[in-house]
Formats: structure tokens, sequence, C-alpha cells
């Protein structure tokens, strides 16, 4: 049986970033179902529902007994509550296999700074670089996931 990321194979930018958490770029229909046999269990999808796609994706991803959530970035969108929401279905899978996907994985980046940074108290610089290694493209996606690690990172009291 294939893992989770072998089943991704050909969608843009996949990487295993956590044990629980897949990235990367829009999938088709036969990724999801082959993501489902192995073991897939949240889909967060960070694209607009009006950007194009290959299938539709929630109806699918419903229809093999994963959870669909959509959680739209876009310009305008890039403030606290989005990123508590992402964080929230991130932190809240309970161990089940999340694939976070946008269109090519630059959207996916921003938004798994603050979650590798407060969540994995990883550096700043290794956050960048593995929000980079997954498709993280953008200064503006980059600058919105680091300040909001910044605010929101819990203070050592030593």
């Amino acid at each position: 049986m294939p893992t989770p990321l072998q089943a991704l194979n050909g969608v843009a930018n996949a990487c295993q970033i956590l044990p629980n958490v897949i990235t990367g770029g829009q999938p088709n229909a036969a990724q999801l179902r082959a993501l489902q046999e192995a073991g897939g269990g949240v889909v967060l999808d960070l694209r607009d529902p009006m950007e194009p796609r290959l299938v539709d994706e929630p109806a699918l991803v419903r229809e093999l007994g994963m959870e669909y959530v959509n959680v739209p970035v876009r310009a305008g969108s890039l403030d606290d509550a989005t990123l508590e929401r992402i964080l929230g279905v991130l932190r809240g899978s309970e161990g089940r296999t999340v694939f976070l996907h946008c269109g090519s994985g630059n959207r996916v980046g921003g938004a798994l700074i603050p979650h590798l940074i407060i969540d994995y108290h990883m550096e700043e610089q290794d956050a960048v670089d593995q929000a980079m290694r997954v498709g993280l493209r953008s200064a503006e996606m980059m600058e919105w996931g680091l300040d909001y690690a910044r605010r929101n990172q819990p203070r050592s009291d030593s």
C-alpha cells in the first residue's frame, strides 16, 4: 500500500513536511482516490471556491469518506482569522493525515510558517526554508505567516 505522499505522486510540490501533514498543489481525482486508499483523512483546501478545478473536489473528497475543509487564502483574506481557521484544522486533525493544498504550494507555505514556529518550536529561518520547500514563492505570504507567528508565539519566562 502506498504512503499518502506516494499517493500524491505528480501533484505539484508534493511534500511530507510533518508526520501527518502532506502539502502540495491542486490534486486530480485519481490522486484524491489514491490519497484516501493510503489513509488520508482530511483535505484542507486553501483555494478560493471560484478558482477552476479539475474535479468537484468537495463532493469527491466527501464521497470518499474524507473530511473536506475550504479556507480560501486570497488578497483581502491574509488576516489572523484565516490563519486561525487553518491552524485549527491542523491542530484538530487528531492524528489523521491532512493534505494541505492550494494551486501550487505558495499559499500553503505562508500558512504553514506559524504552525511550524508555534506548534513545532522551529526557528524562523528553518520554518521559512521548509515553507519554500513546499512551494512558498511570495514575500507577502511569507510575511503573513511570520507576522502571525511573531505575535502569537508563547513567551518564555526565562
